[in-house]
């Protein structure tokens, strides 16, 4: 399952990658692209709340579990912005993505070892 989520949190990323192109770049994100981004992330989420709730995995999967869970709440700060038709502030868009990409690569450490 973990190997699920790792898979499904990479995509995430990439599409992460995507939005804050935009972003960075001063244009709004596509809307495609941002809901994807939030299932992907959603879905990722789940399946490591499902695994750290069934117990026995090791304490780097909970920590993977509240960094994207800190960076879920980041990127829902983002979508409000984008839907009250403001632009994302960079350092706001920057720590989500530190953050998110941090949580992916202990959930990494995690599979690989």
């Amino acid at each position: 399952m973990l190997t699920y989520a790792l898979v499904i949190l990479s995509a995430a990323v990439l599409g992460g990658f995507v939005l804050a192109s935009n972003v960075l770049r001063g244009r709004f994100a596509p809307w495609a692209v941002s809901i994807g981004h939030a299932l992907l992330g959603m879905t990722g989420i789940g399946i490591l709340v499902w695994v750290v709730w069934q117990g026995a995995q090791p304490a780097r999967v909970s920590a993977a579990l509240g960094l994207l869970v800190a960076a879920a709440l980041g990127g829902f700060t983002l979508a409000s912005m984008h839907l009250r038709g403001s632009l994302s502030p960079r350092t706001v868009v920057y720590v989500h993505a530190a953050v998110a990409i941090v949580g992916v690569l202990v959930l990494f450490s995690v599979v690989v070892a």
